[in-house]
């Protein structure tokens, strides 16, 4: 009873489409030996160099002869077609595998007497059921050569030496190095204490700018909800100004404006007959401007975003709150505040996260200044993220930065994912138990 089983997947292994032919299915078997034979004409001339390349990243770099480059291995080149050619294999045995499987579930088909589908009949049936699953196979595949390649390339340039001056293609060959780069990031002096120094500053600018803003947001809102208020349309529009306005304009804005020299707000302290600060010069002073100037522009996105939650407060909440003597306070404390928490949670800790990475706020406002002298390469108010922009397009230090962006990715992925596995937002409960 299972012949038919038993020849279609055999065949299917030995060539993609044989076993779709055999089971009658003749466009649908041609098409899997256009792709079969397309796969084995692509991968016999790049599989093997692919192989090679990605294990020696090259054996002669290219020489400069009468200002023209002659042939011979580029590293980071070879290292790019190695991955792409290794995830078009890997896609290439997904579809075998896919093949095998369709020939050995129509085969089975054929022994309880059900026709094979016509090509017309598979068409039909991929649109009216299989829809979904091949629409998103289209970005599905976007992503992985988009996204998901740069990724495994960023990772795969922090286990080498590829930096200036010595290690910079097509003049020099790239070489494998282990994790030698994460220990001198982690245990060289030179490096180790400007990691260190970053890192802190990262962690606190990320609790302080979230804290802050969520909290303005949360006053702002409560306010203009409070009964009594008139003209609650006329506060909305104004306080979201800030955030109406494009962030890059804001922050190039405020830039001018705490000037030290020339600044308006310098100038406005001086006709109170106080001294100007050194707003955007003193470390301690400028990494207070970023955080005041992030809340100008963070807080109205707090403040839409809490406002809309108050407004599915159900009012029967308070009602029954008023009935047992609740102070406002009270029910500020027992009801909106765990309602705001609920709803606002996962959108807090996507912002903790995105202020980790916030390159725009601190680059645009003080480029990751003032310079601090024992620092490599970075200053007083130089996120993680803007300092790997410094050691990629300035310096030319990418294997370590590599290394910088895969620790901000893991301190980014383990705080999202312990608390987003902890928050109740996600879970099937009600959130009052």
């Amino acid at each position: 009873m299972q012949r038919h089983r038993s020849k279609a997947t055999i065949l299917s292994i030995l060539s993609m489409g044989l076993g779709q032919i055999y089971n009658r299915q003749f466009i649908k078997g041609v098409i899997f030996l256009l792709v079969e034979a397309w796969g084995i004409f692509y991968f016999s001339g790049n599989l093997g160099r692919s192989l090679w390349g990605i294990v020696t990243l090259g054996d002669a770099p290219r020489r400069l002869v009468k200002g023209k480059w002659l042939d011979g291995d580029h590293s980071i080149f070879i290292l790019v077609q190695s991955l792409i050619t290794l995830l078009f294999f890997v896609l290439f045995i997904i579809l075998y595998i896919m093949n095998v499987r369709d020939a050995y579930k129509t085969a089975q088909n054929r022994e309880k007497g059900i026709k094979p589908n016509s090509f017309k009949q598979s068409v039909r049936y991929i649109m009216d059921y299989k829809f979904a699953q091949s629409f998103l196979s289209l970005p599905a595949i976007g992503i992985l050569f988009f996204t998901i390649m740069p990724i495994i390339f960023m990772i795969m340039l922090a286990f080498t030496n590829y930096s200036a001056p010595n290690h910079i293609p097509p003049a020099k060959l790239v070489d494998w190095v282990g994790f030698q780069t994460f220990r001198d990031l982690l245990t060289l002096k030179t490096w180790s204490h400007t990691f260190f120094g970053v890192l802190s500053w990262t962690i606190i600018w990320a609790i302080l700018s979230t804290f802050t803003t969520y909290l303005g947001g949360l006053l702002v809102a409560l306010l203009i909800n409070q009964q009594g208020i008139k003209f609650k349309g006329l506060w909305r529009t104004i306080l979201v100004i800030p955030y109406a306005i494009p962030q890059l304009i804001s922050l190039l804005v405020m830039r001018n404006m705490f000037n030290g020299q020339f600044g308006p707000i310098n100038q406005y302290l001086g006709y109170l007959g106080l001294g100007g600060l050194p707003w955007l010069t003193d470390p301690f002073w400028a990494k207070v401007t970023v955080i005041v100037v992030n809340m100008w522009v963070g807080i109205p996105v707090s403040m839409i975003l809490i406002m809309g939650v108050l407004t599915t407060i159900p009012k029967d909440m308070y009602e029954a709150a008023d009935i047992d003597g609740a102070s406002g306070y009270q029910k500020f404390r027992i009801v909106t505040l765990p309602m705001i928490l609920f709803s606002t949670a996962p959108t807090l800790i996507m912002q903790f996260a995105g202020n980790i990475n916030n390159f725009g706020a601190i680059y645009l406002l003080t480029n990751g200044n003032p310079v601090v002298g024992d620092y490599q390469y970075a200053g007083a108010t130089d996120l993680l993220v803007t300092w790997l922009y410094k050691l990629t397009l300035d310096q030319n230090k990418y294997n370590m930065a590599s290394a910088v962006g895969i620790i901000i990715f893991l301190i980014i992925a383990t705080f999202s994912i312990y608390n987003y596995r902890r928050t109740k937002s996600f879970k099937e409960e009600d959130m009052i138990q």
